[in-house]
């Protein structure tokens, strides 16, 4: 593998720490991008990489997202991201997340971690018995927030996707709107239950071919193929499951004028954003759109979880999108490029 600072992604990262626990085979990596505002917060991931250095850019990757995801969120959060190098049937046991709780306690606060792809409130729960620094756990008074931050992600990239669609199809409703989702997980699945509400045309793609087929179901929507759904007619293209689906080929290829969805690191590279932005379509930074759940659990982590304060910086969203898609439209930069820079100025760097 290359030297660490030399992969493309490392862009002055604080620290990577690579973990393994020799009882229980668990190999993880915390990658911590700025501690600027605060603690790096970023949830932890479990997933099979085809090899490790897939693994180390993912979370540099991630980790930078997170540091602009809660800087532009306005939250006293730095970033951070944990992954756990999951084998191919994916192994998880008590005894693996005991190991993982340890890992973080070691840091000392300089990292918080919640859910993330393959990681459950019930495997939080598990951890945060051995650390403190631990979001994302269940509530039994409604009035907080607290346990799967899914909804609230799923809410914020719903609102955001209004806002796009006033902003570039100047619609107030999302009725009859086509919208194709990649990806109907947590976010996904939310997402598309929102506008199927409003009466938006959906049609979804996801690897698990019966989810979607049911929920196409249950909502009216048509499913269509994995490698079908960029290329579709669309009004919107919503990505929602794993990043860097837009690069050269696929942005040549997308045939909507929207696209905003709650994916992290939809972009392959920065130059992608270009290609967007060069195509005249309208591009939702994913680390903004998506910023619902994060709100939800750094609330919760710094102790003000309020339900109504969550909603209320979630409702916030599309604003700092319209701002940012007017400073890319008067600067004639990429909406990605405009973001990147707020979030760079908030960071110091």
């Amino acid at each position: 593998m290359s030297v660490m600072w030399d992969l493309p992604d490392f862009d002055g990262h604080e620290a990577v720490h690579f973990f393994h626990d020799v009882e229980t085979g668990l190999s993880a990596i915390i990658a911590l991008h700025s501690t600027h505002l605060g603690p790096g917060a970023g949830g932890t991931r479990f997933w099979h990489y085809e090899n490790r250095t897939t693994a180390v850019t993912d979370a540099l990757r991630l980790s930078r997202g997170m540091s602009f995801k809660n800087a532009m969120a306005g939250l006293p959060l730095g970033g951070g991201k944990a992954v756990i190098l999951a084998d191919r049937n994916r192994t998880k046991s008590p005894e693996m997340l005991t190991a993982f709780g340890r890992m973080i306690d070691s840091l000392a606060g300089r990292y918080v971690t919640a859910e993330d792809v393959g990681i459950s409130t019930a495997d939080m729960v598990a951890v945060s018995k051995q650390t403190k620094f631990v979001s994302g756990l269940p509530v039994s008074d409604q009035s907080d927030a607290g346990g799967d931050p899914g909804p609230f992600t799923a809410m914020g990239v719903y609102l955001g996707v209004k806002a796009a669609v006033k902003h570039k199809l100047g619609r107030d409703s999302m009725e009859d709107v086509h919208v194709a989702i990649q990806g109907v997980g947590s976010v996904g699945g939310g997402l598309a239950r929102l506008l199927a509400k409003d009466g938006a045309r959906l049609s979804i793609a996801d690897i698990n071919k019966d989810h979607a087929t049911n929920l196409a179901s249950e909502l009216g929507a048509t499913v269509v193929g994995l490698n079908d759904v960029m290329r579709l007619e669309a009004d919107v293209f919503s990505p929602n499951a794993l990043g860097a689906v837009l690069d050269k080929v696929s942005i040549a290829h997308l045939n909507v004028p929207i696209v905003a969805g709650g994916a992290n690191n939809q972009l392959a590279t920065p130059e992608d954003g270009q290609r967007i932005f060069d195509r005249n379509i309208l591009f939702a930074p994913d680390y903004v759109i998506n910023s619902g759940g994060i709100i939800s659990v750094g609330l919760e982590y710094l102790g003000d979880s309020d339900v109504n304060e969550v909603n209320r910086r979630v409702e916030n969203i599309p604003a700092r999108l319209t701002e940012i898609w007017q400073e890319s439209a008067s600067s004639k930069l990429p909406s990605a490029e405009v973001a990147d820079n707020m979030a760079q100025a908030l960071i110091g760097r």
